[in-house]
């Protein structure tokens, strides 16, 4: 059975991209990129909020054409044009070949997901659609990539809706840009 794995850049004070959407906020390196590989190494399937997937699908198809490339866009894109996207939305009809549209009973959905699915689900970004997931209790893993960074203003990963979920801390590291990485799991 697989897992559904999220990870998440955020600041000290909770935003997980600047006021216009900005992630160039965020320290990263190779190391980073590292730990991201870790992901999509283990991942089969990647599971994106409307938002996120627009950003991404405009990137990641290409990204590892060009004579510039990164090892880090060649080995993602390669992964991701490989992969099964995950698209939960309430407002897409449609999303392209390889991408899969969800949006209504996402506990039964996503719970038949992890059941029909050999290697992990993995889920970058999409704070809202975290938080949607979170509340309903469908998220096996947390990798938060905490910044330190206070922002003041952004994209709050938090809202006043957030319920309540008690975490367990699996392990957590020092990068060297200062971020720290933070493994969670729900508490059972």
């Amino acid at each position: 059975m697989a897992k559904l794995i999220s990870s998440l850049l955020l600041t000290l004070d909770g935003y997980a991209a600047g006021p216009n959407g900005e992630l160039n906020i965020f320290p990263v390196n190779k190391e980073f990129f590292d730990y991201s590989h870790q992901f999509t190494d283990r991942a089969g399937t990647a599971m994106y909020g409307r938002r996120t997937f627009e950003i991404m699908n405009s990137y990641w198809p290409t990204a590892a054409d060009g004579p510039d490339a990164s090892e880090h866009d060649r080995k993602h894109g390669k992964w991701y044009n490989a992969v099964e996207k995950i698209v939960v939305s309430h407002s897409v009809a449609d999303a392209g070949p390889g991408t899969r549209i969800i949006g209504t009973d996402l506990t039964a959905q996503i719970g038949q997901l992890k059941q029909e699915k050999d290697k992990d689900i993995v889920m970058f970004g999409s704070p809202s659609t975290v938080r949607s997931l979170m509340g309903l209790g469908l998220i096996d893993e947390y990798w938060i990539f905490m910044a330190p960074i206070v922002l003041g203003q952004g994209l709050p990963f938090f809202s006043l809706e957030t319920k309540r979920t008690d975490l367990h801390t699996v392990s957590s590291q020092k990068l060297s840009t200062g971020m720290v990485v933070l493994h969670l799991e729900p508490k059972a």
